[in-house]
């Protein structure tokens, strides 16, 4: 294996990948303008939900219980009537509609138990259920002080002092930045290997390649180190432009850590490109590939979800991803500050994975 051939070969994919402006759009807005839309303009935490109230009562504590929905977490309640609630939730134009019956303050102070109605377009996943319990607890609150004749705050047999650790503010945008440039390093890393061999494929100049003194392992390597430093300056950048500057998102561990994960991560992905662009015999199939293989691997590396929620045969299969581990030592990095006494475990499997598909690959 000849470095300077190596070193030759990466050059030549830099200036393919110069000479296609779709790809380098692509980078640019991935690592920029996907994250701070990710972080700020997509939250998952209820917010201007939209809800109307039904108000068949028209009492005092009725009106105090469409009184208690405000800004941030809900838009100011609409009062209709029953026969448009129906039309107004197949439209979709309310995520919730709580009817308030027909005498049920006089019922509550006779005490009787009256009930309310909530209907919930559950369709709305982000905001179905977790306003469905803010909806909860608004009424039942507003209920309690009512009965109660005054506005009380008890003291709890027992104080529980609640400490949120690595983001004090709950700021969502903070995990959602952050998660971004960790999930878009895989998807890039994958996309441009494998389109750098499959180009070739369809130009025809990998045979070209293969009968000249050349070795396989320098035209894989040749592929894999330019696309790969071409992620990895792009995400630096990101981190530091976007997320810190842009965002004001704090990072808590080391930096130049989390950039050795990202160039083993990247040495995995890249293989894996490579893999699949071996497989693919054309660019549409590749894509194919990719959808099959991106998604679940996005989806299942603990990014969205814990890990540890999911199935105990699909957590033994995750671990043979790339993205399972780099996901976990990116979160143990950013948000907690973890050192290599911590990932190191982390680290020695994505040698390991990547070591694996660029073998496979060759």
């Amino acid at each position: 294996m000849r470095i300077a051939t190596i070193w030759r070969l990466g050059i030549k994919e830099l200036w393919g990948l110069l000479r296609s402006p779709a790809l380098l759009v692509l980078i640019a807005a991935v690592f920029s303008i996907q994250v701070y839309a990710s972080a700020v303009a997509t939250p998952f935490s209820l917010n201007k939900a939209p809800i109307s109230i039904v108000d068949e009562d028209v009492s005092p504590l009725s009106a105090r219980v469409a009184s208690a929905f405000y800004l941030p977490y809900f838009n100011p309640p609409r009062a209709i009537t029953l026969t448009e609630m129906n039309r107004r939730m197949d439209e979709g134009t309310d995520t919730f509609a709580l009817v308030i019956p027909p005498h049920f303050q006089r019922d509550l102070l006779a005490g009787s138990e009256p009930t309310m109605q909530l209907n919930v377009d559950a369709t709305r996943m982000t905001q179905a259920f977790t306003g469905a319990g803010y909806v909860q607890a608004i009424v039942a609150g507003e209920v309690a002080e009512f009965l109660q004749r005054y506005r009380a705050v008890t003291t709890p047999p027992v104080e529980l002092i609640l400490r949120a650790r690595f983001n004090p503010e709950l700021n969502l945008g903070w995990f959602s930045g952050l998660m971004e440039v960790v999930n878009n390093i895989a998807l890039l890393s994958v996309i441009l290997a494998g389109a750098a061999l499959i180009r070739e494929r369809e130009r025809g100049t990998i045979d070209h390649l293969l009968v000249m003194p050349v070795k396989p392992v320098e035209i894989v390597l040749g592929k894999i180190w330019p696309m790969a430093m071409v992620v990895l300056v792009a995400a630096c950048l990101s981190i530091t432009v976007v997320v810190q500057t842009w965002l004001a998102i704090p990072v808590a561990g080391s930096l130049w850590l989390f950039v050795l994960g990202m160039a083993l991560q990247l040495f995995a992905t890249t293989s894996l490109g490579i893999l699949l662009a071996t497989i693919a015999g054309s660019m549409p199939q590749f894509g194919l590939l990719l959808m099959l293989v991106l998604f679940p691997l996005q989806i299942l590396a603990g990014g969205l979800t814990p890990i540890e929620n999911m199935p105990g045969g699909l957590r033994q299969l995750m671990a043979l991803a790339p993205d399972t581990h780099f996901v976990s030592l990116s979160q143990a990095i950013m948000f907690r500050g973890a050192g290599l006494e911590v990932i190191w475990p982390e680290l020695l499997s994505l040698l390991a994975i990547g070591l694996a598909f660029f073998a496979i690959s060759l």
